[in-house]
């Protein structure tokens, strides 16, 4: 019997960036890498997420590799991929599943959107993305897949989402500029542009209640998508099957993206 088609990410080992609580869905896609027999190690930011992310994970087994890395610390970044490499020589895979704006950046208009809070969005939304990459490239000596998690604000504009859209674009444009940089290693960096889910995240964006129901009214399959849809997708993009896709944005929101009216 060929395991692979049950396991397909049996014997890779990845690092997930941003699992916050039991909604995140980078622990809905950490839990479809783990069930596909990936071994993964976590960040957590700071000690308020740390107890959520260490009780998640103990269903992983009592061995899990668990440190903090504030992805906007480039001296933090450096440290957590040193402490990596005291727990596994290489990486094959990585999520990132990180982004912040302040609150009041997400409400009102974009037009009064302050430095400050445009600097900090990119920072933290899409910059991580290459902080992050320049570490974990160099790890995966056998090729790699490299997954960020962004959303239709990025392509349009969607009331309220505000700054955090044009982060997400700058992260999108960074996925392909990465894809080209890291194709000759055979890394591949792809998005998954998911649409509206019930997150800690997603309740902080103004509306959210009716962008829910603009989706089940309007997206050709009358929904948005679920964690474990998103999961699905993770796995599917980390594996073999998607070994010639690179640079991509992967829509996973009920078709919503296809329409026009």
């Amino acid at each position: 019997m060929n395991t692979t088609l049950h396991k397909p990410l049996a014997g890779k080992v990845g690092v997930v960036f941003g699992v916050a609580n039991k909604r995140s869905i980078a622990w809905a896609i950490a839990q479809a890498w783990h069930q596909a027999g990936a071994k993964l190690l976590f960040n957590y930011q700071g000690d308020r997420l740390k107890e959520n992310v260490e009780e998640l994970t103990t269903e992983f087994g009592s061995d899990i590799f668990l440190y903090p890395c504030d992805v906007s610390s480039d001296e933090e970044i450096a440290t957590f991929f040193h402490k990596v490499q005291e727990h596994t020589p290489t990486l094959d895979l990585m999520l990132h599943s990180v982004a912040f704006a302040p609150k009041e950046a997400l409400e009102g208009d974009f037009i009064s959107t302050s430095r400050d809070a445009f600097l900090l969005a990119h920072n933290i939304s899409a910059y991580s993305l290459v902080g992050l990459t320049r570490h974990a490239a160099p790890m995966m000596t056998e090729g790699g897949s490299i997954i960020a998690m962004t959303y239709y604000g990025a392509a349009k504009v969607v009331p309220h989402y505000n700054v955090m859209g044009v982060a997400k674009a700058s992260l999108e444009a960074s996925t392909r500029y990465l894809a080209y940089d890291l194709g000759k290693k055979n890394i591949r960096v792809n998005c998954i542009s998911a649409g509206p889910v019930q997150t800690l995240a997603a309740r902080g964006i103004s509306g959210f209640s009716s962008m829910m129901k603009h989706y089940e009214a309007h997206a050709p399959l009358g929904r948005s998508c679920t964690t474990q849809e998103l999961g699905h997708t993770g796995v599917f993009l980390a594996s073999d099957g998607a070994a010639g896709i690179t640079g991509q944005v992967l829509y996973v929101d009920g078709g919503y993206e296809i329409m026009g009216m």
